[in-house]
């Protein structure tokens, strides 16, 4: 693969690098009250855009055929919205006892937290083989419940540590997240054969606004000097997220492949990346409005940052062997019938 075929297809990763180092040189473009004014262009508008981006693009008509698939879907959310989080918050009980900086260690907290993401689990399935329907709907079904449950585990594992009330949050997440997936999903009911015919760059607009917000937090944490980031504390915290993806995909497939569990290899080629993979789309901008004005909010971003990546790389190097494994499977289980 040429230079500049790599750089379009890892553009995103490259953009969060540049958009870091923009906002370490000049922070005070897009600081709370600088020119670009984020918290109006970024709480607001940014982050509605969005969501609205989310419900235009979301295939809610495809999700039928996996309906029914109750138990897998029921395995799926427990694990990455109720077993996820509590895992990694007894992990983060004796982490405490280092000393890796605690703000990165809530960071982890937060990512813990986060809905399925509505397009890495969902192409990873894809390419190996998998069951598509049950990742999609995964995806899908766990950002709207993402909406909901992913706030109320942030304030109930980290609390909010902004002056705004907790009615506000709610309220704020309602207009610029609940409502702008709505209309979306409203205007996709009316131009769908459009959508199905031109198909829009959705994926390429939610990341390019992703990146305004990514780098108006920085914009805040560099124009405050008495924040900084140990490297040590960086470094750990990257092995960390590697073991933890590495862990919880063992898990999910031994789980998911144990005699009695009822789902075929195609199933659990879905449950594994849909069970594992987080948010970054839905993530950020929810932080943004939960941790509202708090001036580590970068910090606590950076693992979610870091988790994003590391999710696609560690995904895309074992396609092959996934691959591999369930096409063995299911000619066995041909060869028993």
């Amino acid at each position: 693969m040429g230079l500049l075929a790599r750089i379009r297809k890892e553009w995103f990763i490259i953009g969060i690098v540049l958009v870091i180092l923009s906002a370490k040189l000049q922070p005070s473009v897009g600081v709370r009250g600088g020119p670009l004014k984020p918290e109006i262009t970024i709480a607001y508008v940014a982050v509605s855009l969005i969501f609205f981006n989310s419900g235009l693009s979301l295939k809610t008509e495809e999700l039928t055929s996996a309906l029914l698939h109750v138990r897998l879907h029921l395995f799926v959310q427990s694990f990455t919205l109720i077993f996820f989080p509590l895992a990694v918050w007894l992990l983060l009980k004796v982490l405490a006892l280092t000393a890796i900086d605690q703000w990165l260690l809530r960071g982890l907290q937060t990512v813990s937290c986060m809905p399925p993401p509505v397009s890495s689990a969902v192409i990873l399935t894809k390419a190996v083989g998998g069951n598509e329907a049950a990742a999609i709907f995964n995806s899908a079904f766990g950002s709207f419940l993402g909406i909901i449950v992913t706030p109320l585990l942030l304030l109930l594992f980290l609390g909010s540590s902004s002056s705004v009330p907790f009615s506000s949050i709610f309220s704020q997440l309602f207009m610029t997240v609940v409502v702008p997936l709505i209309l979306g999903q409203v205007c996709r009911g009316f131009l769908r054969e459009c959508l199905e015919r031109r198909k829009p760059p959705f994926g390429t607009v939610s990341s390019a606004v992703l990146l305004m917000i990514i780098y108006t937090t920085f914009c805040d944490t560099f124009s405050n000097p008495n924040i900084e980031l140990d490297p040590t504390s960086l470094l750990l915290v990257v092995l960390i997220i590697f073991s933890l993806q590495v862990s919880f995909m063992l898990l999910t497939f031994a789980f998911s492949t144990r005699s009695g569990s009822g789902f075929s290899p195609a199933d659990t080629v879905a449950i594994v990346f849909c069970s594992t993979h987080k948010s970054l789309t839905l993530g950020i901008p929810m932080l943004k409005i939960v941790f509202e004005g708090y001036e580590h909010l970068s910090l606590i971003s950076v693992p979610l940052l870091i988790y994003h990546p590391a999710q696609i790389l560690l995904g895309s190097v074992l396609v092959p062997t996934i691959r591999s494994w369930m096409t063995s499977r299911q000619k066995s289980s041909l060869l028993l019938r």
